[in-house]
């Protein structure tokens, strides 16, 4: 599969791209987000919480694990950083084949507990302060989605 690359010069860029993305996403979309500290990856997914019609403010899941917000769809928002156990059973497969859309922040820590279609976006900062998105879909539902929202 392609992959495909977004520049963001600003934390508002990379919100809108999410905004867009999140009017095409559907009930079980699982979006991986990898990337260094303070590359964005909290910025992208309150983007995507605004774009699902989520009010209520979105922050990093980091001592929780999961977090839950109502809006068009549910969105389940992990931050699996500190997961001790890669195979440990948190009930991540319920939120993968639930009723909403689910993003996992450090997503290579349960690598094989992810579903094998979803939407990988990494993360990167560049020289200049700006941030190079790239997206990886993994099936041929996110590659519709990348061939629209690119």
């Amino acid at each position: 599969m392609a992959t495909y690359q977004f520049i963001s010069k600003l934390p508002e860029d990379t919100r809108k791209f999410a905004r867009r993305l999140a009017g095409l996403l559907r009930a079980g979309d699982v979006i991986a987000l990898e990337g260094d500290l303070g590359a964005g990856k909290t910025t992208f997914t309150k983007g995507l919480a605004e774009g699902l019609g989520i009010t209520r403010n979105v922050n990093s899941p980091t001592f929780t694990i999961i977090k839950e917000y109502q809006g068009r769809l549910p969105l389940y928002h992990m931050d699996v950083y500190r997961v001790e156990d890669a195979f440990e059973d948190l009930g991540f497969e319920e939120y993968f084949e639930g009723n909403g859309v689910t993003v996992v922040e450090w997503a290579h820590l349960i690598e094989a507990q992810l579903p094998n279609e979803r939407l990988l976006l990494q993360l990167y900062l560049e020289d200049n302060g700006a941030r190079r998105i790239v997206a990886e879909p993994k099936g041929e539902h996110y590659e519709k989605l990348c061939k629209e929202i690119f």
